[in-house]
């Protein structure tokens, strides 16, 4: 049984360019119409893909893993596993409640931010209304409530490849259950302008709740600058979804958590196991990982000068990509993109494809050096 279809039936038991390369403001120009009909996920693209890899760039993991600190703690806290972790799963939501200048009643915890995304799914399909979301994105929380039978409205990207604000305030009518954004936005790497975001958030939420998924900010220069958490500090209807799946290297740990209006966190804990679900060791790392500046300062480091080698590779082989604030990066390709995913597999490469603006693209999450250049080496085969 998939995740989505123990989703339906639990939920019926509950009850309820600018800044873009010249070729590529070329793509651009099209309509940006998804023409493949459900994107593979991340979870399909692994369970599907070679079990042995040179270089696994196909799920936006953190390959430099949690940082030593956690690791201990997480090895310490195996002599007491025999415990609930009730009071370290309370201490890390003061923790962030007190850096996000929030209550805790503000934060809801869960195993990764899947549950959160899930919960939400549920709660606002269940309302029967619509969901708008960009196209493409990310696609858990949309492809959860269609599956539970809400109305998924999908708006095209700019020309620049950024979710189009103005286009999906347009779409809000009285049947709009939840404003999905994903920002940044996952598979094209970019940022919404963040003045303009705080101003749609304050005049949107007003109609309709805002789902803002932010499990890439901590990759952007000052996430403190550019979160909407300050729109859930000022009484609006907006909820953010965190998780310590990417920088942080928690992926196979599994701690993320949303922070919105206490009466909000109410309504999706009904559809959520909450701090239950996370295992005592992953509750430990995640306390003592949280706002680590100096392994947060290192790992992206690392991360930036892998990306700006694949940059380089990309270019060296004529290439144009879309320029990414996040740990993967979107490349048009000059194949079919199934054909080309499974070349590179044959070499010891796990990347993603998509199909969007008549397009076939490529996304490929930043690895190792030693990843990067596994990727280099089997791509000027290719090109």
């Amino acid at each position: 049984m998939n995740r989505r279809i123990w989703l339906k039936s639990g939920a019926l038991l509950a009850g309820g360019l600018t800044f873009l390369p010249d070729g590529l403001a070329a793509f651009a120009a099209r309509s940006a119409v998804l023409d493949s009909p459900k994107q593979l996920t991340d979870e399909a693209a692994v369970l599907e893909g070679p079990p042995q890899l040179k270089a696994r760039l196909l799920a936006n993991e953190n390959p430099f893993g949690p940082s030593e600190k956690a690791r201990q703690a997480m090895v310490e806290a195996m002599s007491t596993s025999y415990q609930y972790p009730f009071a370290y799963t309370r201490e890390l939501v003061q923790k962030i409640a007190a850096y996000e200048g929030v209550t805790p009643e503000h934060i809801m915890v869960e195993a990764g931010s899947s549950p959160l995304l899930q919960a939400a799914a549920i709660y606002y399909a269940q309302k029967g209304g619509a969901i708008i979301t960009g196209d493409p994105s990310y696609r858990d929380l949309p492809d959860s409530a269609k599956d539970l039978s809400a109305i998924i409205v999908e708006v095209p990207l700019t020309k620049d490849y950024k979710l189009d604000l103005e286009a999906m305030e347009q779409k809000v009518g009285s049947g709009t259950a939840l404003m999905y954004l994903c920002n940044p936005n996952n598979p094209t790497g970019t940022m919404l302008d963040t003045a303009k975001l705080k101003a749609f958030c304050e005049r949107v939420s007003k109609k309709v709740p805002i789902f803002i998924d932010e499990a890439y900010i901590d990759y952007v220069p000052n996430p403190q600058a550019t979160t909407m958490i300050e729109a859930v500090k000022k009484g609006q209807n907006v909820i953010v979804a965190r998780t310590f799946s990417k920088l942080y290297g928690f992926a196979g740990l599994r701690v993320g958590y949303i922070v919105a209006q206490p009466a909000t966190i109410k309504l999706l804990s009904k559809y959520a196991v909450g701090g239950m679900s996370i295992s005592a060791p992953a509750i430990r790392g995640a306390l003592v990982s949280y706002q680590d500046q100096e392994f947060m300062k290192d790992t992206l480091q690392k991360t930036l000068t892998s990306k700006e080698f694949l940059y380089e590779t990309l270019k060296k082989e004529g290439y144009e990509y879309i320029p990414s604030v996040t740990n993967f990066v979107m490349f048009p390709l000059k194949m079919d993109g199934k054909r080309f995913v499974e070349e590179m597999a044959r070499r010891g490469v796990g990347i993603r494809n998509w199909k969007f603006n008549n397009q076939e693209w490529c996304r490929v999450s930043i690895g190792r050096m030693d990843e990067m250049q596994a990727f280099a080496d089997a791509f000027k085969q290719l090109s």
